[in-house]
């Protein structure tokens, strides 16, 4: 009987345990990205990204992404957004922050990453989503050109979109390349959970 007691007890145990573990999943914040093409939602990656995620979440909650567009597109590699606004118009953004992307995250499809210069902590509103795999964007090193691009989310709905988005016929403006001919405009960024 007391062995009984035991074995029912230990299961009792696991069970809460799976469940706990089951109820840790899908707390990460989720944010849905409103554009002219469709809708995309997005999770984020608190636990390994979170000066990423505070930062884009800090863009997203003061509205600035509305009205900014994907400027650059190129097909089978990745769709960047979330600095310029319509006539390729730069709008000022907040200080660069820690590249974070060591945190063990692959630039895989349908990931998000945050976009940066040549040097490797000056990311600030500016993500792109991946398309395609693109491994040779992943943190190999902590050199300049090693250290990579930092994943923080992923698309969870809406990747049909993402692709529409890169399928966009592009061309140069004002010295740009690869923009949109047919302006894709985020018209909304907000946080659902």
């Amino acid at each position: 009987m007391l062995r009984k007691l035991a074995v029912a007890l230990l299961l009792g145990l696991c069970l809460s345990a799976t469940a706990g573990a089951a109820d840790t999943k899908g707390k990460n914040p989720v944010v849905v990205m409103e554009t002219n093409l469709g809708t995309v939602k997005m999770e984020l990656f608190q636990k390994e990204a979170p000066i990423s995620v505070k930062n884009f979440l800090d863009y997203t909650n003061e509205g600035y992404y509305n009205g900014t567009i994907f400027h650059r597109v190129i097909p089978n590699f990745m769709v960047q957004g979330g600095g310029f606004t319509e006539g390729l118009k730069l709008k000022s953004g907040k200080a660069p922050i820690k590249n974070e992307a060591g945190n063990g995250l692959k630039n895989d499809r349908g990931t998000l990453a945050m976009a940066r210069t040549m040097m490797v902590d000056s990311a600030t509103s500016q993500f792109f989503i991946n398309v395609v795999n693109n491994g040779f964007l992943n943190h190999t090193d902590n050199t300049s050109r090693g250290f990579g691009y930092a994943v923080f989310g992923k698309v969870i709905e809406g990747m049909d979109v993402v692709d529409k988005i890169a399928a966009a016929k592009t061309g140069t403006q004002k010295g740009f390349a690869d923009v949109p001919e047919t302006t894709v405009v985020i018209k909304s960024m907000k946080l659902v959970k």
